[in-house]
């Protein structure tokens, strides 16, 4: 089958498992998973949904998340994209598709879904962070595109090859970092629901090189000052200074005023105090990096790695993207994401160490034999909500694992030995060709692939000896049909998934 024809059809086998088109309220994706937004969850049918091949998982947050790995999703959501458009040109609205069910009972029954989800997902503080999140998340793809460019350009500078096309791959590889303050503003004018192409263009007057004529607080300006944050609030200022335009400008004058006063008003805020704010705030996030790493080394890393899985399943690991993203700015590479990496390493190790002490479970040892090449490569997901979190104990001890590979980057970092990425995103071994040092690509990567090692042995000896009690092992090492789980891995029964995580 062509590769777009199997696309379509995960996508159609997709739709009618979650309720059709007309329960489709919004499509979005991130690196691995395709985000809905439904108007019923009750519609969804999740066990067939997990049964699809290509999906390795769902998981409900404030949207409906359906794990299909990088690349895959990316080609996924297109083609679904286009079948909810051509089935809500056929079909009706949600409303008129049962009139069996009384307007009052639809009413009763989306207010209380609409309050569970709230009271579960939509704090303040979360909803921000997704906004956070659905800024930088579409930049990702350019920035390991041109992280790798970079890592090929550096490997071919430093041993002398191909002198003439070097400048040429500097270009490709710097030329988005220079105007990504550009992009964030784009990006954030549309998440805060003004218009992206003023947003735009107020951030760029942050990488406009004339601003290096310009005085504020006394200091000379500095093209790129403020970076990304730079550009985040000098977009959400001018979302708002258009919005006031909106309400107070008449219609026949809106074209023309509204759009100059939100440059000119934001504008000048942005040059005469956002630039110098944001820049120290900048300064300030690169030199506390450094310092936690330089003295903080093994025990800021054992934190930072044993902490991480942890923050992914609350999701506030939204909010260190754009950390990352200014310390690639500012330094070329961010020195937090290899050390974070390392939670994906205890992962695994936990998820081997499952494997062999539940040899009888045939279920769970093949979802791991499935998922453990995407968790090798970084994507988590399958293994942790389809084995380690259900079972309770082993997701501890995978986080025990991640711990021990960051307290092993931490320590290099202080003896001088610094790891950084290029780009965020990547885990696993898939981080291998985006990672960038002080002391040469060989030394970096030798640090990065011991963290893993650590991080898969320490993950997997914690787990084995630590991660099941004698309850649990007599609950589970036994020879069972494949039951349910809350993600499986592609292709793969499911693990058992009791309704409190076991053993803990």
């Amino acid at each position: 089958m062509a590769t777009e024809d199997k696309n379509r059809a995960t996508a159609a086998a997709i739709l009618p498992l979650v309720g059709g088109a007309a329960n489709v309220s919004s499509i979005a994706h991130c690196m691995t998973r395709l985000r809905l937004g439904l108007h019923d969850r009750s519609l969804v049918d999740d066990e067939a949904l997990k049964a699809v091949p290509a999906v390795m998982g769902v998981v409900e947050d404030d949207t409906y998340q359906i794990v299909l790995g990088p690349g895959t999703v990316a080609r996924v959501t297109p083609e679904f994209e286009q079948l909810v458009e051509e089935g809500r040109a056929a079909a009706p609205e949600p409303g008129e598709a049962a009139p069996s069910v009384s307007a009052e009972e639809l009413a009763a029954q989306g207010a209380a879904m609409k309050a569970a989800r709230k009271a579960k997902n939509a704090t303040p503080f979360k909803l921000f962070l997704r906004r956070i999140a659905n800024i930088f998340v579409p930049l990702i793809p350019a920035l390991i595109g041109c992280g790798i460019i970079a890592g090929l350009n550096g490997l071919l500078v430093n041993l002398g090859w191909l002198t003439s096309v070097t400048p040429a791959l500097a270009a490709m590889a710097s030329g988005f970092m220079a105007l990504i303050a550009v992009f964030v503003g784009y990006n954030t004018a549309k998440e805060f629901g003004g218009t992206p192409i003023l947003g735009g263009a107020v951030a760029a007057i942050i990488v406009f090189p004339g601003v290096a004529n310009i005085e504020a607080f006394g200091q000379k300006l500095s093209p790129g000052q403020g970076g990304v944050l730079g550009a985040l609030g000098a977009a959400v200022l001018a979302v708002y200074v258009e919005k006031w335009c909106r309400r107070w400008v008449p219609e026949a004058l809106d074209v023309l005023v509204t759009p100059t006063l939100t440059v000119l008003v934001s504008g000048l805020v942005t040059i005469f105090g956002l630039m110098y704010v944001a820049g120290e705030v900048s300064t300030a996030i690169g030199t506390f990096a450094d310092w936690l790493l330089s003295n903080g080394g093994a025990g800021a890393g054992f934190v930072l790695g044993g902490l991480f899985l942890p923050l992914v399943m609350l999701g506030l690991h939204q909010a260190l993207i754009p950390i990352h993203t200014t310390l690639i700015e500012q330094q070329g590479y961010t020195v937090l994401l290899p050390i974070l990496a390392m939670a994906g390493a205890g992962q695994v190790g936990a998820a081997a160490a499952v494997y062999f002490r539940l040899p009888r479970n045939e279920s769970i040892r093949r979802t791991i034999k499935s998922a453990l090449p995407a968790g090798l490569l970084g994507v988590g997901e399958p293994l942790i909500y389809g084995v380690s979190l259900p079972l309770g104990r082993p997701f501890i001890t995978a986080c025990v694992g991640g711990a021990f590979g960051g307290g092993f980057i931490g320590l290099f970092n202080q003896l001088g030995d610094k790891v950084g990425s290029t780009a965020i995103g990547p885990s696993g071994w898939a981080l291998f060709p985006l990672l960038d040092g002080n002391h040469g690509l060989g030394t970096t990567a030798a640090i990065y692939a011991g963290g893993l090692l650590v991080g898969y042995f320490a993950g997997f000896l914690a787990t084995y000896f630590f991660g099941f009690s004698k309850d649990l092992l007599a609950e589970f090492n036994v020879s069972q049909e494949p039951a349910e789980s809350t993600v499986t891995a592609t292709g793969g029964p499911a693990a058992p998934t009791p309704k409190e995580p076991a053993g803990v």
